[in-house]
């Protein structure tokens, strides 16, 4: 039983040390974009998110209209 517990403490060891020892030899962060800051940080980017908005809108939309109109024809 002994040896099963030490065999298995020896696996457990050997699949979790590489996560466990690469995070203590990272690399730093890139630097930031160049205009980085000058205006004040943007988050997110500044993407546009209209057309997002919109597509999102619709399906839920077409969705809701699939509801009612399948709930008007089980009465």
């Amino acid at each position: 039983m002994k040896k099963l517990l030490a065999l298995f403490a020896l696996i457990l060891f050997l699949i979790t040390a590489p996560a466990v020892f690469n995070g203590a030899m990272a690399d730093d962060p890139p630097p930031p974009p160049p205009g980085h800051g000058e205006t004040g940080n943007v988050p997110g980017g500044g993407a546009p998110v209209g057309s997002g908005i919109a597509l999102l809108l619709s399906l839920g939309a077409a969705y809701g209209w699939k509801k009612y109109s399948s709930s008007k024809e089980e009465e």
